[in-house]
């Protein structure tokens, strides 16, 4: 186990994206039950117009519910993670300076779609999460989010059997999509995956202890379908262009 060195001048910012019911508010709450004795650690919640997150992590007893904050997006989950950073960063810093000094900030995003990717302003590195009940197929469908993430979690394995997945498959899927970057298998239920869960993290805050970490700059989201009462419209987060879409009848 790498001894965390003092702390920064800030905390080492986490990003969980994923789609919706993958598993990301149980994987926060895993690295919180494993990782609060050793870390003092923040969460801030993101959901389009609830706190239902915010509320599950603080219901679970994981950590002080002060240190668990919701944002209310209004709008598409990337947005508020990407295009415009400004509402979660303030809340990132505020919890930073009213539990200074904190040693790890998770930002959990909405649930999304596999194109997700937070802005390196936001976040220090970011964990996409995936599930078994997806499908065993999605890992190799690749996307930003899947392929360019610092880390890639196939999660609740323990279902495996029942959605008859393939859970070697699906990992040697992920690994491909990723060019050979790191994918973890994690059920909250089996203590080990957790654990080496737990030892990523570790190792990510070492490193932006020492400065030796710098984050990577996942890039745009790729170009993607909105359902709308018009039809629906092909939305992209090109930044060299500006966000823009177009209309489908």
């Amino acid at each position: 186990m790498p001894e965390i060195p003092t702390p920064s001048t800030r905390s080492f910012r986490l990003g969980i994206a994923g789609p919706v019911g993958t598993g990301k508010s149980s994987l926060i709450a895993s690295i919180c039950r494993a990782m609060s004795g050793e870390l003092s650690i923040g969460v801030i919640t993101n959901d389009i117009y609830t706190d239902e997150d915010a509320r599950f992590l603080k219901s679970a007893g994981v950590l002080p519910g002060e240190r668990i904050r919701a944002v209310e997006t209004g709008a598409c989950p990337h947005t508020a993670i990407r295009d415009d950073v400004t509402t979660n960063l303030l809340a990132v810093e505020d919890l930073e300076s009213d539990f200074a000094p904190l040693d790890l900030v998770m930002v959990e995003s909405g649930g999304d779609n596999l194109t997700a990717t937070f802005s390196p302003a936001l976040v220090d590195a970011q964990i996409f999460v995936l599930d078994v009940a997806g499908g065993g197929d999605v890992a190799r469908k690749g996307g930003p989010g899947i392929a360019r993430a610092d880390l890639l979690v196939i999660n609740k394995i323990d279902l495996a059997p029942y959605v008859d997945v393939d859970v070697d498959l699906m990992l040697a899927d992920a690994s491909d999509a990723r060019e050979g970057g790191p994918v973890l298998a994690l059920s909250r239920k089996v203590p080990a995956t957790v654990a080496e869960l737990a030892d990523w993290v570790r190792s990510m805050v070492v490193q932006h202890r020492a400065g030796t970490h710098t984050p990577q700059d996942p890039g745009p989201m790729a170009p993607h379908f909105h359902a709308d009462d018009d039809g629906g419209y092909v939305h992209t987060h090109d930044e060299s262009s500006g966000s823009a879409g177009t209309h489908r009848q």
